[in-house]
């Protein structure tokens, strides 16, 4: 692990050789900025925020200098010395090189990070701003402090709207949706509201939680396609919600050791379409566990006991994670080593509570108890393996064959009773079902690494003989096509391959992962079955 000190200086490299973070922790770089005073002093960095590439971020201290770390062009620079503590920063703005930086005053201002001149200088909050949220445009933001959000337009800096509430509810948490035009209200009484962004008329509202599974949420994260909320509190319990149903449809139960959740964000990839499957838990312990809520594995986690974690951001290409220790410093995670050790798939740590029936349910249906297994990070020594421990099937189900179940509660027998009668799943589950059924193991490093090959020279002119009008559809079967060939030579000379690939190519082309494993799943078993 490379580590850099600021000091006094105000530009500079951020590594000083190419990076090269261990499988155990991952961490690309650590960053502190102690003082080159007679007495050295630590200055402590409070918040941090990835702009829109995912490539550069923005790290404010409580004295109020604002660094920009471009971790493509491997440089830091100073912004500003605002001379007071930063309470919430955004780097996403329309104009690339502004960002927005609430400080201690109760004042927003914006600086540009290339010549670093306040451009703006925005007031009318009467307390701290402690969140930021930018629509997807980058043209209006919303800043969130205990009493108030207010609305602004980042063309022109004016306050368009304001939301006040009675100060005995209080607010916990005001963004926009990403890829609407909704904005979300999470108030302290635990109602959540959805509200129209230009009229600002209310949408819905969500209903609140069986009673027996309620917790006072005080965290919030919205997958990147706007569909699923999640939300924690003062418990090990995490709760989704379906936005598009309005429905509570599963209870996470984290391991007993977790009695708190600090900090929810989902981690973005490149082939999910933003349905993203893995949420990051920053949990009271400074741990931040990383889940799929679908499988409800724990895949991995950064931070320790020791060295803990007290506020994160996750790029939004998922490629790199900031932390701000409980020390004042700040890790740079690599994403894709720490997802190294995960494709050999670990046993489940953590599992579905329950998933709700779209039928009106008693909170005791809800319900399910989970054995919590031991949390194990990885060793340092490169061979030992990492231990788990298998969580026990709930004892409330009678499994007639366990062959024919699934972890996602689906049931082979009846899928196939259901196939014979129908003739076809249910189109809003089809995709999910032969998923399930084709059991895709989804390595997405493994992919990646084919994709990184580029296009394989038995595809290169394949426009020729096969020319399609769509290009994405064109660019997503050579890459498909040409994955297939890395993978195995044989396929770069199988005149059927683009034929046979091309419906898949079709109906997954917004996930080429899948695409992918679903082609290479079919053939593998017609050639074994042959």
């Amino acid at each position: 692990m490379q580590s850099i000190n600021l000091g006094n200086k105000e530009s500079g490299k951020i590594w000083h050789r190419k990076p090269s973070p261990a499988t155990r922790d991952g961490i690309i770089v650590n960053i502190i900025h102690n003082t080159s005073d007679y007495l050295p002093k630590v200055l402590r960095f409070l918040n941090v925020a990835f702009d829109s590439s995912g490539d550069s971020l923005i790290a404010g201290d409580h004295q109020g200098n604002i660094y920009v770390f471009d971790l493509y062009g491997n440089r830091f620079n100073l912004v500003q010395r605002t001379s007071q503590a930063c309470t919430a920063l955004a780097f996403n703005l329309h104009r690339k090189s502004e960002s927005l930086v609430a400080l201690a005053d109760y004042s927003i201002k914006c600086f540009d990070t290339v010549t670093k001149q306040l451009v703006s200088w925005m007031r009318g909050h009467e307390s701290s701003v402690f969140s930021i949220s930018v629509h997807a445009s980058g043209r209006y933001a919303i800043t969130t402090s205990s009493d108030t959000a207010q609305l602004w337009d980042l063309d022109t800096f004016q306050r368009k709207r304001k939301l006040n509430i009675l100060q005995s509810v209080g607010i916990q948490k005001v963004f926009f949706l990403p890829l609407t035009n909704t904005i979300l209200s999470c108030f302290k009484d635990n109602s959540i509201f959805a509200w129209e962004c230009d009229t600002l008329v209310c949408k819905y509202q969500l209903p609140a939680p069986p009673e027996s599974s309620s917790i006072l949420y005080k965290v919030f994260a919205v997958t990147r396609d706007g569909q699923i909320l999640a939300a924690g509190g003062k418990s090990n319990h995490l709760h989704l919600w379906c936005l598009e149903a309005k429905q509570l449809f599963r209870i996470i139960q984290m391991p007993t050791k977790v009695r708190a959740i600090r900090h929810l964000e989902f981690l973005p990839d490149s082939f999910d379409a933003g349905s993203n499957q893995v949420l990051g838990v920053l949990c009271q312990d400074g741990i931040m566990r990383f889940v799929n809520i679908q499988t409800c594995k724990l895949l991995f986690e950064i931070g320790s006991l020791d060295e803990g974690i007290s506020s994160s951001a996750i790029s939004p290409h998922g490629r790199y994670i900031a932390s701000i220790m409980d020390n004042g410093s700040l890790n740079i995670y690599s994403v894709q080593t720490l997802t190294k050790e995960i494709n050999k798939p670990p046993p489940p740590l953590v599992k579905v509570i329950e998933d709700l029936p779209k039928r009106k349910v008693n909170s005791g249906d809800l319900k399910m108890k989970v054995t919590s297994g031991r949390v194990q990070r990885p060793a340092k020594s490169r061979e030992s393996k990492i231990q788990a421990r298998i969580l026990k099937q709930d004892l409330t189900g009678n499994f007639e064959n366990k062959e024919n179940e699934f972890s996602d509660g689906l049931n082979k027998k009846r899928l196939q009773i259901l196939l014979k009668g129908y003739g076809e799943y249910p189109t809003k589950y089809r995709m999910f079902i032969w998923r399930c059924l084709l059991q895709l193991p989804e390595n997405h490093t493994a992919f990646s690494n084919l994709i990184d090959k580029g296009i394989h020279v038995a595809f290169l002119n394949l426009q020729k003989k096969y020319p399609i009008k769509s290009r994405k559809l064109l660019r997503v079967l050579q890459r498909t096509l040409s994955a297939l060939a890395h993978w195995s030579t044989i396929f770069s000379d199988t005149p059927y391959l683009p034929l046979l690939a091309f419906p898949f190519v079709k109906l997954f082309q917004n996930n080429q992962l899948i695409c992918f494993e679903v082609v290479a799943t079919l053939i593998s078993v017609c050639l074994a079955s042959s």
